[in-house]
């Protein structure tokens, strides 16, 4: 590859990724890529992917930064001949904590999404919680603008009646307009829980009262994930790494073989429940003794009866109830060796607050566990999964009973009367996992993004308390494991042809 195509591509990506790139920095990159023939789209952004990690002060690359790169790349590579090994994202499995998930920021009038740079803090200043709603809305509103049913409003959103509302007999929409609540009548209302956060599209007219009469309303149309990940153009959104199209290729190629690969989900474990115990201990032996075992179990919380709240005084008794889940898998064998073991934490397990995303379990609690199962790995909640090219999507909140509580309109039985599919319906459109007030969920205001959907995964796993469910939405494989505990039971799901069994013991 010459040098000038290499410059333009280093030019591409890097404003891909929301960076601004001196011309002596440029040089260092053009340098480093072009020592691996025949590889250099991987070197650039091997090279992109660890400035991600430096302590960058702004958005614009300097040559000393790129130098402390460069010189840790080729330390770490003897030879200085071979094409870099981005094992993030050729490896088979690859699980993505919450919080190592990159975030973007759409800027509207360049129509084009930026990478943050550095480091998020945790407590967010007054302007983040402002920007989690921004981002949200543009996030939504750029996908919208591309459909091509879609249409400007006749009029301005700023325009309110700022008189009292009257309430119609018949079903009623609130709105917000940024300075007073309007009401509207509502004739047709299409599937999905409308809550106070969703962004709907309403179609109608204005009244010469100042009332906007609402013939329909719902949710923004979605929009094809092929669509989305070419305006995209590279960007990793999902967390995993960003792929070639030749690499993307070949691991679809590869997903296909893996017929045997099996994962196993299981939610509501209560680890201080002999009979739940007794239950999981069924389940090991069951898999312990087919002919080919589980790549992943996936055993997500709650892990305990009762909430680990100020008032929970058992950490070292659920440490020993860990310490004895490890035994019980380390006594098999094959599971032990050739499985893999991923714990995602409930909404009433041990943590800093029940705030969303939830951080992983605390290693007091799991360090016994782990000197039994070294497989064994603790994720944060949500958590996202990469198999080969199949993006799965984890999520364990008892979310359908919270979002009908905060439901402000009754949803449509046109075309389903099954709440969770409306549940699916809401989370998909709306692009966000948990669009519930942040008075009733509340929400790491700079780590919202950790819960955007955007572009839709292949894979959508609902823990939840409800029964166990499995469908398909537009698409996109959603199911639910149901409790454990309670109704014992759980999910054997195959990524090579997305097929899900439902199973109960």
């Amino acid at each position: 590859m010459d040098e000038s195509t290499l410059r333009r591509k280093v030019q591409r990506k890097s404003k891909i990724r929301g960076y601004s790139i001196k011309l002596d920095a440029l040089a260092e990159i053009v340098s480093f890529a072009s020592r691996f023939d025949g590889c250099e789209d991987d070197a650039i952004d091997l090279v992109l992917d660890h400035l991600h990690d430096e302590s960058l002060q702004s958005s614009i690359i300097d040559k000393d930064a790129v130098h402390r790169v460069v010189s840790i790349l080729l330390a770490a590579d003897e030879a200085g001949e071979e094409c870099p090994d981005t094992s993030t994202s050729t490896s088979a499995l690859c699980i993505i904590d919450a919080f190592d998930i990159s975030k973007y920021r759409y800027d509207p009038i360049k129509k084009i999404f930026y990478m943050h740079t550095g480091s998020l803090p945790i407590h967010g200043d007054a302007s983040a919680k402002a920007a989690l709603y921004r981002d949200r809305f543009l996030l939504l509103s750029q996908r919208l603008s591309r459909d091509q049913h879609f249409s400007k409003p006749a009029f301005d959103s700023g325009m309110s009646h700022f008189g009292s509302c009257e309430i119609s007999p018949v079903q009623s929409l609130v709105g917000q307009t940024g300075r007073k609540w309007v009401m509207g009548v509502i004739s047709q209302m299409e599937d999905g829980l409308f809550t106070e956060n969703t962004i709907v599209v309403a179609e109608g007219e204005m009244l010469v009262e100042g009332i906007f009469k609402v013939i329909t309303c719902g949710f923004p149309p979605l929009e094809d994930r092929d669509k989305s990940l070419k305006l995209l153009a590279g960007q990793d959104f999902f967390g995993g790494g960003s792929l070639t199209k030749e690499e993307t290729l070949r691991l679809a190629d590869l997903e296909k073989r893996a017929v045997n690969d099996m994962f196993v989900i299981l939610s509501d474990i209560w680890l201080d429940s002999e009979e739940a115990m007794g239950k999981l201990e069924t389940i090991l032996d069951g898999f312990e003794n087919v002919e080919i075992v589980p790549s992943l179990f996936v055993l997500m919380g709650n892990f305990c009866s009762r909430p680990c709240n100020l008032a929970f005084n058992s950490y070292s008794s659920l440490r020993l109830q860990f310490g004895k889940l490890g035994k019980m898998i380390a006594a098999r064998p094959r599971l032990k060796e050739h499985s893999k073991f991923l714990f995602i934490p409930g909404p009433d397990d041990a943590g800093p607050s029940t705030v969303l995303p939830r951080c992983a379990l605390p290693k007091y609690l799991t360090e016994e566990l782990q000197m039994h199962v070294p497989n064994a790995i603790f994720s944060s909640n949500p958590c996202r999964v990469r198999f080969y090219t199949q993006e799965i999507v984890f999520f364990r909140q008892d979310l359908l009973y919270r979002m009908r509580r905060s439901c402000l309109i009754p949803p449509s039985t046109e075309e389903t009367s099954d709440p969770f599919e409306h549940l699916v319906a809401t989370i998909t459109h709306q692009s966000h996992l948990c669009p519930l007030p942040l008075v009733i969920q509340p929400i790491i205001w700079n780590y919202d993004h950790c819960l955007h959907l955007y572009p839709t995964p292949h894979v959508i796993v609902l823990g939840d308390r409800s029964k166990q469910q499995a469908f398909k939405y537009t698409g996109i494989t959603c199911f639910n494991p149901g409790s454990f505990t309670n109704d014992s039971t759980f999910v054997a799901y195959r990524p090579c042809n997305q097929e899900v069994e439902l199973s109960a013991l």
